[in-house]
């Protein structure tokens, strides 16, 4: 793991201070990027978001499904968590605690916002991180390209459905037309992008080709990343210095449903005899979230001050140490599987 990766959550909560710092001091600034927008898109941010997405997907070989049928237990696993239980039991978690437990602590109407972000953290299983898990874990690489895959080609069609009712579910509009604008832009564009990449680097030198300009380019996916949060947290200072605790009650949650669902894939796997190098990267996939589509789409539906964009930029604060605690585990307990 790189510098950059291994380092995330302090990269992040450094831009969460310098963004609330500038748009303390540079609100004019803030305001105009702000306007940059069309068809409810942010230009600025949709800029950034794809310098994240872009290079995740050229990592995307669809070609490696062929393989899944070899080893099914784990990819079963994989997509019953992923599409069949953790988006549910995140929107269940937010309406719990934001509506119920945490009510007396934030105004009423920022509660949607909030259950919001955390739906849509939900149901953008990893795309990209998870690399650097199944490689902490020694994960079958072969297994986890394959397993990624899949998921990305079931999100395409997928989550702005899943998105639009546990939306609907918990009384908050949808805005059907920003939903699917967003799913476009976000999966369908850059995934296709991806995929054209690929196939001009595999012409050109092979997988090393592909190996080479992701290791060049990942630098502006951190980079569009961190820029992205100084921009949020620019928009919603003024919030966080009002009430900074909204921080710590959006966290509790978001960890709540990391450990209980890496309980979940990863105990159905021992109990199902899957090897570990199948097992432990399967887990970490329904753990860990596609967080950079969140934060995407959270802004184009709900706005870059709103409660849901805050929500899922938590979610980036407390990913890295969350996941870094469970590789460890799953290093641990190593020997309770068959090899």
């Amino acid at each position: 793991m790189g510098i950059f990766e291994r380092y995330l959550s302090i990269w992040v909560a450094l831009s969460i201070a310098g963004g609330i710092a500038l748009g303390k001091l540079l609100p004019g600034v803030f305001s105009g990027l702000a306007g940059l927008e069309y068809a409810s898109v942010n230009m600025p941010v949709a800029i950034l978001i794809w310098a994240m997405v872009w290079p995740m997907m050229i990592g995307v070989d669809f070609a490696s499904l062929k393989r899944v049928g070899d080893k099914p237990k784990g990819l079963i696993i994989t997509l019953a968590v992923n599409w069949l239980i953790k988006p549910f039991t995140m929107a269940t978690l937010g309406v719990l605690f934001f509506k119920h437990i945490f009510a007396g602590f934030i105004p009423p109407a920022d509660a949607d916002g909030y259950i919001a972000g955390l739906i849509l953290l939900g149901a953008a299983p990893c795309t990209a991180m998870v690399f650097v898990w199944s490689q902490m874990t020694k994960g079958d690489p072969a297994y986890t390209l394959a397993q990624v895959s899949i998921n990305d080609a079931i999100m395409v069609v997928a989550f702005a459905p899943i998105v639009a009712f546990l939306l609907g579910v918990t009384d908050i509009a949808v805005p059907w037309a920003t939903l699917i604008l967003s799913v476009v832009l976000y999966v369908v564009l850059p995934l296709a992008a991806g995929i054209i990449t690929r196939a001009y680097l595999l012409g050109k030198g092979g997988p090393p080709a592909i190996d080479a300009f992701i290791a060049k380019v990942k630098p502006f996916s951190i980079i569009g990343l961190l820029a992205t949060v100084v921009l949020l947290f620019g928009f919603q200072g003024e919030v966080i210095l009002e009430r900074p605790m909204i921080i710590a009650l959006i966290a509790v949650p978001i960890v709540i449903q990391s450990y209980a669902i890496f309980a979940v894939a990863y105990g159905a796997a021992w109990a199902w005899k899957v090897p570990h190098n199948i097992a432990a990267p399967c887990a970490m996939i329904g753990t860990s979230n596609f967080f950079e589509l969140a934060v995407a789409v959270a802004i184009s539906l709900f706005g870059l001050s709103s409660g849901a964009a805050l929500a899922t930029v938590v979610g980036v604060l407390v990913e890295v140490p969350v996941m870094l605690s469970l590789v460890a585990f799953a290093n641990r307990t190593r020997s309770k599987f068959p090899e």
